[in-house]
């Protein structure tokens, strides 16, 4: 599939938020048991509770970080955990900035889920701040390199009808 029909570059997610990589690890989203697909559309009350979110990989000694931003405000950081074991849940984490449930007042957002390789465990710290949160510097400044895995779905106001009215 050529890259400008890729999910990631069709919702702009690449370009906004990630530079062109290749996807290397699993990365399964769910709402709810409802499993986050890119550019599918969940409304605020689907994404109220914390999500359920499991990555592959094959070793134990291998770590992650997962982001949550918004493409429409995209200096804001919905998520934040480092420590993620491969093999295992998000739930064996550090969590650095707890979630926060999306809540849009208007037009649609994007909201992505971004996983990055660490170094080592314990190699990602507190952000000093999460205003004006860039994922390329937050990437360059802990030696991530490039995104392993990313999703995202669209998110708009409970009444939004995401399209025209009659």
């Amino acid at each position: 599939m050529p890259r400008d029909r890729e999910p990631l570059s069709v919702g702009r997610v690449i370009g906004d938020v990630l530079d062109p990589s290749t996807r290397s690890i699993s990365l399964r989203v769910d709402y709810n048991s409802r499993e986050v697909n890119n550019g599918c559309e969940l409304k605020p009350s689907h994404v109220v509770n914390q999500h359920r979110v499991d990555i592959g990989g094959e070793d134990l000694r291998t770590f992650y970080t997962l982001v949550m931003v918004d493409l429409l405000n995209i200096l804001d950081v919905y998520m934040l955990v480092t420590d993620i074991p491969a093999t295992t849940g998000a739930n064996f984490r550090q969590e650095v900035v707890c979630y926060e449930s999306p809540r849009p007042t208007a037009g649609i957002h994007r909201f992505v889920f971004v996983l990055f390789r660490q170094l080592g465990r314990e190699t990602v710290y507190a952000l000093g701040k999460c205003q004006n949160f860039n994922t390329r510097d937050f990437a360059e400044l802990y030696n991530l390199g490039s995104p392993v895995a990313a999703v995202y779905f669209n998110c708009q106001r409970e009444s939004g009808s995401g399209g025209r009215r009659p």
